[in-house]
């Protein structure tokens, strides 16, 4: 089913509504592959029919089949690699040194945003677990977040075909960190432990969330308007913690966010301490952030 110039404006304008993606007319393709067959089955006759459908018909399940349909789900584990290797080797060390000189030394919450089937918020519990001989004994909480209900619902079960866990797991981390089902592989329940799943639209606001000390959002704020992605990692700084680490995609770049967003290397990778870079710019000393950790998952 090929959809006209016409259906893709009234499409992408309930898609941004929704979700804060950026459709134009070179997401043709996008469009018919993602949503031909949620226009057959919600009985419309085409792409604009289920946008309106969507927009006002007051039909909330949807509202969310579009946006689970539309939202891209690639991912795997410890992808680009450079991110968990400045995670395991520099952002942790130095938070563990900072946190030793404070109330609650063994207090650490990370967000995983974005997290699609859950590869990136397993793979830090992971790494955190490798890091940390005890780590059952800290207060550590991996928040994990994504837009699509259908993303969300899977990453909780913690299960994985064999194609999903040969795409970047090295083999050591799958006899140690996975047990072996009869259509796959599940995540042990150590790792799961350490993992809250949780729907949340990062195009609505999130300010109740944090403090964090780590915080992930890989390549999603690419689908985004200038305006949105401003708005998006402007509000991030403000629930990262003083001394915390913002991580994006390889291929993002922050620095035309303003001074604060000063890349930083370490490991091949690039990472961000907006934080920390304000407060300095200011000559403020940073005071520790209210305590308290991420709403529980539903």
């Amino acid at each position: 089913m090929s959809v006209t110039a016409a259906e893709i404006e009234v499409v992408a304008g309930v898609v941004f509504d929704l979700c804060g993606i950026v459709l134009d007319e070179s997401k043709d393709y996008l469009i018919e592959s993602r949503l031909s067959s949620l226009v057959r089955k919600a009985g419309c006759g085409d792409y604009a029919e289920l946008a309106r459908k969507v927009k006002y018909g007051g039909d909330a399940a949807l509202a969310v089949e579009m946006i689970d349909a539309i939202t891209t789900n690639e991912t795997l584990f410890f992808r680009d690699g450079s991110p968990f290797e400045a995670l395991r080797h520099k952002a942790l060390p130095e938070l563990f040194d900072a946190k030793a000189r404070t109330m609650y030394p063994k207090r650490l919450r990370i967000w995983s945003a974005a997290c699609s089937t859950g590869q990136e918020p397993y793979s830090i519990a992971m790494t955190l677990h490798d890091l940390i001989p005890d780590v059952h004994s800290w207060d550590i909480s991996v928040l994990a977040t994504d837009i699509s209900d259908a993303a969300v619902r899977q990453a909780s079960t913690g299960r994985y075909s064999d194609m999903e866990l040969q795409r970047g797991l090295p083999d050591a981390a799958l006899h140690k960190h996975f047990t072996r089902e009869a259509n796959g592989w599940k995540v042990k329940d150590e790792i799961r432990a350490l993992v809250m799943f949780r729907r949340i639209n990062l195009h609505e606001p999130f300010h109740a969330l944090g403090p964090f000390d780590v915080i992930f959002c890989r390549n999603v704020a690419i689908y985004f308007s200038p305006a949105a992605r401003a708005t998006l990692f402007r509000g991030l700084v403000n629930i990262l913690s003083p001394d915390g680490y913002l991580f994006v995609g390889s291929s993002e770049s922050l620095g035309d966010l303003g001074p604060e967003f000063a890349a930083q290397h370490h490991c091949r990778s690039v990472f961000y301490q907006p934080s920390k870079r304000r407060a300095a710019a200011v000559g403020a000393v940073p005071r520790a952030p209210t305590l308290g950790g991420p709403v529980a998952a539903r």
